[in-house]
């Protein structure tokens, strides 16, 4: 008689695919939020001497990052995933493509590249504070040469900016870019050249009026919550050397500022950063600690920051309903004044040297300008000794300025230090798309009507209703064509920078 045994040995169960890949892509995800924190820490309250072992850190917990997202065990993991819906299907879609964008950089080459950036970015303080940049110019150079590196790992089709444009902008392309920019140069500067020659009779030194900095800072903050949303349960605000949001999951925003005796940098700054911290608020949950988390671009990012800003914070009805809280917070700038009066005075156009103090008019061509000394630098047709000189001549051409000094020119900007090239266009892309977007949200009615009377909640719901909730779930284009009905377009942007600043001006006709 054959009789048949039992095994001794459980069987071994499976752990279902999908629920291991998130497991691992919450880890990944862990891992940056660490690194992110650090980056922040070191931004708003580390000591100074803390700088070298900082970089070290940073290091080691990129090349970790790096090391465990681009790992053979993720890419079994994506293959073997069993998406049950539609969110497993947009967590593996996007994974994978930042997957197979990822492992075609070596740890190696992500750890250097995170030393140099920390070396260079304590390098740029140092030399913004004595306006030197040739004590910044090894450190750029080296930049731009793992920028070029990471082109050429990275692979492209047509231009090496294309592959470091794809990290902040998916899909677009410099040639793009290029023709989106000429055309929004040849729509806007003859605005410009008019608004110049126009009488000007407001009084700007308003925007100069002792303004106690704790003051600037309770006031921004205070209008942060109350109009747009921001609250201490989920956001904090810091200073910093260059305002920015960063955050570690949707419950945990960081926004900085910075004050200065020009006071609109610090109130505009603060809702800027708003706009950028309440696009993350508005994510859905479904995403946390997945790819999916976070803008879907950073063009579709400053679309957000930039409407908070501008076309709300810089709007009549904002002023007319907040004006009298500012009197309260503001009496010594404020003695004399009315709300009509400090709206033009905020809205003033007036070319400037520094871009996160550009009025709306003239914002685009400090973007135009580092956009193309970018491509010169990653061509070679441009060395960065040379640099400075060319950004002058590039000022004098666009906005008929010359930086007296490096820290009002060259070395305003922190992100060359940060290795963030191919970041600028976003810039001036999410200009067109916030004005898109809000004359696509102001067909509803209720949007509309709160906007007229600066009540901003019906819109932030329309936002997180056709914008934000789906995270990275969607492409920029997606998005710009479903909550909007067509592709981007500067048409919108352009007709209201001629239809606003044609009223404050008193210009004759729209566009010419």
């Amino acid at each position: 008689m054959t009789t048949t045994e039992s095994s001794s040995t459980p069987e071994t169960v499976t752990e279902p695919s999908m629920t291991e890949l998130r497991r691992r892509l919450g880890q990944v995800s862990d891992l940056g939020a660490a690194e992110a924190l650090m980056s922040w820490e070191q931004e708003t309250s580390m000591p100074d001497e803390a700088a070298r072992v900082r970089g070290l850190q940073l290091s080691t917990l990129a090349g970790l990052t790096h090391a465990m997202f681009t790992d053979d065990k993720t890419g079994e993991l994506l293959d073997a995933a069993a998406p049950q819906d539609d969110t497993d299907q947009a967590i593996v879609r996007v994974a994978r493509r930042d997957f197979e964008k990822a492992t075609k950089l070596p740890t190696e080459f992500v750890e250097e590249r995170t030393r140099a950036q920390n070396e260079a970015h304590h390098a740029w303080i140092a030399a913004r504070k004595g306006s030197d940049f040739a004590t910044f110019a090894p450190h750029l150079t080296r930049m731009m040469e793992l920028a070029r590196r990471e082109a050429d790992l990275r692979g492209y089709d047509e231009h090496p900016y294309d592959a470091l444009l794809d990290n902040y902008e998916p899909g677009m392309r410099a040639g793009a870019v290029k023709t989106i920019f000429a055309d929004l140069r040849d729509r806007t500067l003859p605005l410009l050249r008019r608004i110049a020659a126009a009488e000007d009779a407001a009084d700007y030194g308003v925007l100069t009026r002792p303004f106690p900095a704790e003051a600037q800072k309770a006031f921004a903050w205070k209008i942060a919550g109350e109009a747009f949303g921001l609250n201490s349960s989920f956001a904090r605000q810091d200073e910093s050397a260059h305002p920015f949001m960063t955050n570690f999951s949707r419950s945990d925003l960081r926004i900085t500022t910075r004050v200065e005796p020009y006071w609109p940098a610090c109130l505009f700054g603060t809702w800027h950063e708003t706009g950028h911290a309440m696009y993350e608020r508005g994510v859905s949950g479904r995403w946390e600690r997945t790819p999916v988390s976070g803008g879907a671009s950073l063009g579709v990012h400053e679309s957000q920051s930039r409407l908070f800003e501008n076309l709300l914070g810089r709007s009549l009805p904002f002023w007319e309903r907040y004006f009298p809280q500012f009197q309260a917070a503001a009496p010594e700038v404020t003695a004399g004044l009315d709300a009509q009066t400090l709206y033009r005075a905020v809205n003033r156009v007036n070319p400037s040297m520094i871009r996160v103090e550009a009025d709306e008019v003239t914002y685009n061509f400090h973007i135009m300008l580092r956009f193309e000394l970018e491509l010169a630098l990653l061509e070679g047709t441009l060395k960065v000794s040379e640099l400075p000189e060319a950004w002058n001549a590039k000022m004098q051409e666009y906005l008929g300025l010359t930086p007296q000094g490096d820290a009002q020119g060259v070395l305003q900007d922190v992100h060359w230090s940060a290795g963030l090239i191919g970041y600028f266009p976003t810039y001036a892309l999410g200009n067109l798309l916030s004005v898109q977007l809000l004359e696509a949200a102001q067909a509803d009615a209720g949007v509309a009507q709160g906007i007229q009377n600066a009540e901003y909640a019906p819109l932030l719901a329309w936002l997180t209703e056709n914008v934000h909730q789906f995270g990275r779930s969607l492409t920029p284009t997606q998005i710009t064509e479903q909550a909007t009905g067509r592709p981007l377009s500067a048409d919108p942007y352009v007709a209201y920078l001629h239809k606003k600043y044609g009223e404050i001006y008193g210009l004759d006709g729209a566009e010419s």
